[in-house]
């Protein structure tokens, strides 16, 4: 089915089904079993059986796991937090320092986060949304707004500042070539990718205005039950949030440093964020005997509660992993990409690529993959057609973060949504007219510069 109109339908439908349904698990499943069946010649029986050995096979990837007990072990985290007051104590301690005073100030806050954290996009999503979940609600400001802010500020810083695992992997992908310079090409696709930038332009404005627009307007704030019996006596001091957070921090900078031997650009994002997550899970669980938060029993209970409540969540991850795989196997991404090889006018170029990676990545719901396959095939393009390197890789980066930013498959989209307590669906609706609208100015900021050339 390579190469075939065929090779999209799997995509096509899991999105049909997750807008349909509003269930990721199903709409995945759904799409890992219909790839199969398409890679296995309509064979039920192969259909099954390749599907269960693919959802196996994602732990064959040290990377993988990493990530999963990653996930995890953050439900941990956060139930923990919250259950032995830190997360109180923290919003209590902003409170006397008087950073947060307002609807403004709390938006602000994961913004800015969102934005100071550029290394691992994983561990940007989790710190600001972790550290604003109860703020927004304190502040009657919707969750899905927090979804938006978090996920508009930290894929996109990290596809800018490219001090990332991003920023290695696609300059090994330009490595291939004879180029006097990759890094300063790298570099340079940082003033071309219009649509990074837009998204994060809209977000800060989003932050410091207030004004939301289409679905997100409309998005109510979480409830708070004040009736409710309280869970904890007292509320932690405000370092029993912020130590934990800065281990989490600090030890994923110290494991990417050493595994990358000395750059943080090639060490490993996966095994980092997870030793990341181990230390601030130590730190916190040392605070709360200190401090006498909880007695042992509702400590463990609480972290159990807690992964327990990401399993759905990890479901989705693995699944993701899963389908990834079979519709790299299916060559969705390859027939996608051949639309471009028509012979087109030389302005139109970047906004194809940036089309087709928009499409490539909205329907796989990765922007790696896109950039495996798209970057080799935009360079030579500029190379024959004059058009600057930069400008065209630029428009593959840019494409990429689109289409993440637009898939309800994506696994950054599903990572916002977990990290902000907001429904997965609501997030999606509420963050694609966003979307839409910095992809149409990208597309036509292209145009105008394609013509300049």
């Amino acid at each position: 089915m390579q190469d075939s109109l065929l090779s999209i339908l799997p995509p096509f439908i899991a999105i049909v089904i997750a807008i349909w349904k509003k269930n990721a698990l199903i709409a995945l499943l759904s799409g890992l079993l219909i790839t199969y069946f398409l890679i296995n010649n309509f064979s039920p029986l192969l259909m099954v059986t390749d599907s269960a050995l693919g959802i196996v096979s994602v732990f064959n990837s040290s990377g993988n796991s990493y990530i999963v007990a990653f996930s995890l072990l953050i439900g941990a985290l956060v139930t923990l937090m919250n259950k032995s007051g830190a997360v109180d104590g923290f919003i209590e301690g902003l409170a006397r320092l008087k950073l947060v005073k307002n609807k403004k100030h709390a938006a602000i806050l994961p913004t800015v986060i969102g934005t100071s954290i550029f290394t691992d996009t994983n561990l940007s999503l989790f710190t600001a949304g972790m550290a604003s979940q109860k703020l927004f609600d304190k502040h009657q400001l919707s969750r899905a707004r927090l979804a938006y802010l978090i996920d508009s500020t930290c894929a996109p810083i990290s596809i800018l500042f490219l001090i990332n695992g991003w920023g290695a992997y696609v300059l090994g992908l330009l490595d291939g070539y004879t180029f006097n310079d990759p890094v300063g090409i790298l570099i340079g696709t940082i003033a071309y990718n219009f649509y990074a930038i837009i998204a994060l332009t809209l977000a800060y404005y989003t932050a410091f205005s207030g004004k939301a627009f289409g679905p997100l307007h409309l998005a109510k704030p979480n409830k708070i039950h004040e009736a409710s019996a309280p869970t904890i006596t007292k509320n932690a001091p405000a370092i029993v949030m912020c130590l934990p957070l800065m281990m989490l921090l600090v030890t994923t900078f110290t494991v990417l440093w050493f595994t990358g031997n000395g750059d943080i650009r090639q060490g490993s994002g996966a095994l980092s964020v997870f030793w990341g997550i181990i230390s601030a899970l130590c730190c916190l669980i040392l605070f709360i005997f200190h401090y006498k938060l909880l007695p042992s029993t509702e400590m463990v209970k609480a972290m159990m509660s807690g992964i327990k409540k990401m399993l759905p969540v990890v479901g989705v991850l693995v699944l993701s992993f899963a389908f990834g795989s079979a519709i790299k196997v299916l060559g969705t991404g390859l027939y996608v990409s051949q639309i471009i090889n028509m012979q087109f006018p030389l302005f139109l170029m970047a906004p194809i690529l940036f089309i087709a990676a928009g499409i490539m990545a909205f329907a796989t719901g990765t922007s790696w993959g896109t950039f495996a396959i798209l970057v080799p095939i935009a360079v030579p393009i500029a190379q024959q057609s004059g058009l600057p390197v930069e400008f065209m890789v630029a428009a593959v980066l840019g494409g990429g973060i689109f289409g993440d930013h637009a898939s309800p498959i994506s696994d950054t989209t599903i990572v916002a949504s977990i990290a902000s307590g907001c429904d997965h669906i609501e997030h999606v609706k509420t963050q694609l007219p966003y979307t839409l609208f910095a992809a149409t100015v990208t597309i036509l900021a292209y145009s105008v510069i394609g013509l300049s050339f």
